[in-house]
């Protein structure tokens, strides 16, 4: 399917502020300022991931702050409260990171996120160095692709494979991202597999259909 962005590489960030496991807890602050970012890589070397320091992991240093927590608290939260008392990305990283390879596709980046429940992902080559990052912004550049585009990839990657011996052309109109397929067709048991396959198409917010069988007074 031509025009269409399937993979990580394709909408991921390239230019990436990363840091050192020894960088320090305002270092880190003012980077995620600057580069507007709610997570940093930390790397190993020049490039190896090996965690990753979130607006999150910083947290519970303010948390924390004003007291000793109760003893619920402290046995409940044990990984926080430690974090609470680290000043460099070695002791405040969530370790081994949570990372996806630029030639995933983007719904298996969407589920590594919703699963890991977490905003950002480093891109990793085969020996885990970074090549980029991915957010879930990036994911959604999916559905900035217009009705235009849409429509003529579902005619023609789609409509032309399952229906092209139907006894009238079946009409294909997207409207804010929401395809509708109508006409007549030979084979009313491919409207389930048009449906999967339409829905697959990146950018379609919704698939209707207005189908129906083929009209036997006039064969």
């Amino acid at each position: 399917m031509h025009g269409s962005p399937h993979i990580v590489s394709d909408v991921m960030t390239h230019t990436v502020a990363a840091i050192g496991r020894g960088a320090g807890f305002k270092e880190i602050v003012a980077l995620m300022e600057q580069w507007k970012v709610s997570a940093l890589p930390v790397l190993e070397g020049e490039s190896r991931v090996i965690g990753v320091v979130s607006e999150a992991d910083l947290l519970p240093k303010e948390e924390f702050r004003d007291g000793d927590p109760d003893r619920y608290t402290q046995q409940r939260r044990l990984t926080d409260l430690a974090k609470a008392g680290g000043v460099t990305a070695e002791e405040l990283m969530t370790s081994p990171a949570v990372t996806v390879h630029a030639n995933a596709t983007l719904a298996q980046a969407a589920r590594v996120m919703a699963h890991a429940k977490v905003k950002r992902l480093p891109v990793v080559d085969d020996l885990g160095g970074l090549e980029g990052v991915v957010s879930r912004g990036d994911l959604l550049k999916v559905f900035l692709r217009s009705d235009g585009e849409i429509a003529e990839e579902v005619r023609r990657e789609i409509v032309s494979y399952l229906f092209h011996g139907s006894p009238s052309s079946v009409r294909v109109e997207v409207r804010n991202g929401v395809v509708t397929l109508s006409g007549r067709v030979r084979d009313t048991s491919l409207v389930p597999v048009a449906a999967r396959l339409v829905r697959a198409v990146e950018g379609v917010v919704d698939v209707g259909f207005d189908l129906t069988g083929p009209d036997h007074h006039q064969e």
